[in-house]
């Protein structure tokens, strides 16, 4: 006896499947991109010193290159959890410094302190140190639905400022690549789907009523 698939739910449960399995495949390449800018970020270390890249301050291409800078005066302070150089726990107080006449171009960490309401006493000067991300202050949301602003570079001081501690330097060990893994969640929801559907098809035949 031949049974017919439902149209409407088949192409629905195909559909999902057909998503779930090019989400997969799009972690997958993500994967790879970020494998290669690990690759080249782990060579930067090695690289001698260069400028900041005023231009470009959002440039992926010098993550974890050590760079050079000035910071003309100290334009405003932010205070975050981070560790220092030996590995500590404390407060991190980064400076976002202006560069020329147009305001705040140039973001330092600046060392760590064991209180949050220390104040760095650090005026600007010329930096020289290794570059990260800058701290993300953009909302989950935002990031989820892609309209967070992509993030500066920032450079951790190699010196901290007087009456600090210097901060753990930057490194790729530390940059997550989840991409693999989740590549492998999206494949295997896919088969589950795909077998749920079948069991479900086959509890339904089974008590369908045969037909002469």
């Amino acid at each position: 006896m031949k049974h017919r698939l439902p149209l409407v739910p088949t192409l629905l449960v195909g559909l999902a499947i057909a998503v779930m399995i090019a989400l997969g495949i799009w972690q997958l390449g993500r994967a790879q991109q970020k494998e290669a800018a690990l690759d080249a970020w782990r060579a930067n270390l090695d690289l001698p010193v260069t400028a900041y890249p005023r231009q470009n301050p959002t440039d992926e291409r010098f993550m974890f290159r050590r760079l050079s800078a000035n910071c003309l005066r100290v334009v405003d302070w932010q205070v975050i959890g981070g560790r220092s150089r030996e590995g500590q726990t404390g407060w991190r107080h980064i400076a976002y410094c202006a560069t020329g006449a147009e305001g705040p171009g140039l973001i330092v960490d600046m060392g760590v302190s064991k209180r949050p309401d220390v104040k760095a006493e650090w005026a600007g000067g010329p930096v020289t140190g290794v570059a990260t991300h800058e701290p993300d202050n953009s909302s989950l949301i935002d990031r989820m639905q892609g309209k967070a602003p992509p993030l500066r570079l920032m450079i951790v001081s190699d010196e901290p400022a007087p009456g600090l501690t210097a901060s753990a330097p930057p490194d790729p060990a530390s940059v997550p690549n989840n991409h693999r893994s989740y590549m492998v969640q999206w494949f295997l929801f896919a088969g589950i789907a795909a077998v749920i559907y079948v069991l479900a098809l086959r509890k339904r035949w089974s008590t369908e009523a045969p037909r002469d």
